[in-house]
């Protein structure tokens, strides 16, 4: 591997003798990981990630594509070292009511905050490059779980909510030194000027969302690079600009991750993963705001009652299913407000529970409500497919089913959801999103 000689130079002084197992250990295959969903009972062959109990460490490289149960959110791909934001969620605010993932594409750090975060939580996934948001709202929508909404918003827009977040997580878009084992193309784009210019963006986007912190609120700052730049120095900025709190990490005797004056870092040659700098800290700070906004249901929302669909929800949470232009959309009742009004200053790409599309007469239940925890499945019609019949249908190709099972057909593939067909007897219409469907010639 081939790094950039003023990359060296700059790693030497920060690593000192550790450097040479360092520029190993960049020569070595990267692990793969994954975290597991709580949807069905599921233990992939390979080693637990000592920082995350619902995180694995696989023995080979699977082809992802090709595994229905991929597609159903059983499972995420996530490097391993991100998934320390599960100690600090755990430790720090496992009760937050409104916590916000500001960076959040593809999914990995909000997929893992729904798990660690209490049911009570609602979740905002935002994305400020909208051909990545929707991406983000496709891994969410397979994770399943009801209180996320996905939003496609520049930072300063969430200051405008007043101290809205009890917590706010920023995996701040970085240098990406810490990726060059995965991502070679990080080597060739790598400079010492990009490096200045992404602790200044750094700081720049975590003194705009600052606002929307409240007082005494949790802020997790995050990249997957090595510079002190990046890292320290920024979080040392945020303490003496912002006012903030510098907080540890109970490391729970993990020696291979290692403490600095200013957060923790993962180093490919001390720790199985990739390159990843996390801090919290704590917002001690008061600020004034010009505008409070209401929260408040707008004018002229159309309200519908849950008994005029034939598909039901779990009953351990009360709902609340809103007419939004013929797409039927259910709320959990006590985030209602919050969700309303966020729907009111956010450009939002997914909000709520999407359970169907009304077409005339027709009531077309959505892949969103066939991938999500909140179904009861046994009151709908489904079918249990083999692999061949479950990829097919993730091709969104023409599959065939008996014909004593006509209508929207919810299809399962070892149990697990994947979505809708229409049967309607000589031929089933296959409702998988298109922008979905498998491309890979399998």
């Amino acid at each position: 591997m081939m790094l950039p000689n003023r990359f060296v130079e700059r790693t030497k002084i920060l690593l000192k003798d550790d450097y040479p197992a360092f520029e190993n250990a960049l020569e070595q295959a990267p692990p793969t990981s994954i975290r597991v969903n709580d949807k069905m009972d599921y233990k992939p062959e390979g080693e637990k990630i000592p920082w995350c109990e619902k995180g694995y460490y696989l023995n080979e490289r699977p082809l992802f594509t090709a595994d229905p149960l991929f597609h159903a959110g059983v499972y995420y791909v996530q490097e391993a070292s991100s998934m320390f934001l599960s100690q600090a969620v755990k430790q720090y605010f496992p009760d937050a009511g409104t916590v916000l993932d500001l960076c959040a594409a593809p999914g990995g750090k909000s997929t893992l905050l729904t798990q660690y975060l209490n049911d009570d939580c609602l979740l905002v996934s935002n994305e400020i490059i909208r051909s990545r948001a929707y991406i983000l709202a496709e891994n969410i929508s397979k994770w399943g779980n009801p209180g996320v909404l996905v939003s496609n918003n520049e930072p300063e827009v969430f200051s405008k909510l007043g101290n809205f977040f009890d917590a706010i997580v920023v995996d701040a878009p970085c240098s990406g030194e810490g990726m060059f084992r995965k991502d070679p193309g990080a080597i060739n784009e790598w400079s010492e000027n990009n490096v200045i210019l992404c602790a200044d963006r750094q700081r720049k986007i975590v003194g705009e969302v600052w606002d929307a912190l409240k007082q005494d609120g949790i802020l997790v700052y995050s990249t997957c690079t090595y510079n002190r730049e990046e890292n320290e120095d920024n979080v040392e900025w945020i303490c003496n600009e912002l006012g903030a709190e510098l907080l540890k990490i109970d490391l729970n005797g993990i020696n291979d991750i290692t403490e600095t004056d200013f957060g923790y870092r993962f180093y490919p040659h001390r720790t199985r993963g990739e390159g990843f700098f996390l801090s919290v800290l704590r917002k001690n700070s008061s600020t004034v705001y010009s505008k409070q906004y209401k929260q408040d249901i707008k004018k002229g929302t159309t309200f519908v009652n849950q008994s005029e669909f034939p598909f039901q929800l779990s009953k351990s949470k009360e709902w609340t299913f809103i007419n939004d232009n013929n797409f039927i959309r259910a709320y959990e009742s006590d985030k209602l407000n919050k969700f309303m009004l966020l729907n009111k200053y956010l450009k939002c790409i997914e909000s709520g529970l999407l359970i169907a599309e009304i077409k005339g007469k027709d009531i077309i239940p959505t892949t969103q409500l066939a991938l999500s925890k909140m179904l009861i499945g046994e009151n709908v019609e489904s079918a249990d497919v083999d692999y061949d019949t479950a990829i097919a249908y993730l091709k969104k190709e023409a599959i065939s089913l008996p014909e004593n099972k006509r209508g929207y057909v919810l299809i399962k593939y070892k149990n697990q959801p994947l979505g809708w067909v229409k049967n309607i007897g000589n031929r089933c219409n296959n409702l998988y999103p298109n922008n979905w469907r498998i491309r890979m010639n399998l």
